[in-house]
C-alpha cells in the first residue's frame, strides 16, 4: 500500500477531503523526522514506538579492495510495534493465507 492510497483510504473512513489528510500525514511524518534528528523517541500508544537504535563502532571489510573499514558509532531510526499490533497480525487470517 502507498502513501497515496492511505490518503485515500483515510479520506473515504473520515470523510476529510483528501488534501487535509495529506497536510496531516506530510506533518506527521515531518515531526517524526524532526523530534528523532533531536534525539527524542516517539510513542503511539497501541500501535508503537519509534526510536533511535545506538550501533557501536566496528570494523567492516570491503572485500572487492581487501580493505578493512571503520564504521563509527552511529544511530539508526527504528520501529517498534506495540503488542496490540503484533497480536493483530499474528491473529490475521488473511496474512496467513498471503504468506500460507
Amino acid at each position: 500500500m502507498t502513501k497515496a492510497e492511505v490518503i485515500s483510504e483515510i479520506s473515504e473512513k473520515t470523510g476529510v477531503p483528501k488534501e487535509d489528510v495529506s497536510v496531516t500525514i506530510e506533518a506527521f511524518f515531518s515531526i517524526v523526522k524532526e523530534e528523532m534528528a533531536e534525539g527524542k523517541n516517539i510513542y503511539v500508544r497501541g500501535f508503537g514506538s519509534f526510536v533511535n537504535k545506538r550501533r557501536k563502532k566496528k570494523i567492516a571489510r570491503n572485500i572487492s579492495k581487501n580493505t578493512a573499514i571503520v564504521i563509527d558509532e552511529h544511530f539508526i531510526p527504528s520501529f517498534k510495534p506495540s503488542k496490540v499490533f503484533v497480536e493483530k497480525i499474528k491473529e490475521s487470517k488473511k496474512v496467513k493465507e498471503i504468506n500460507g
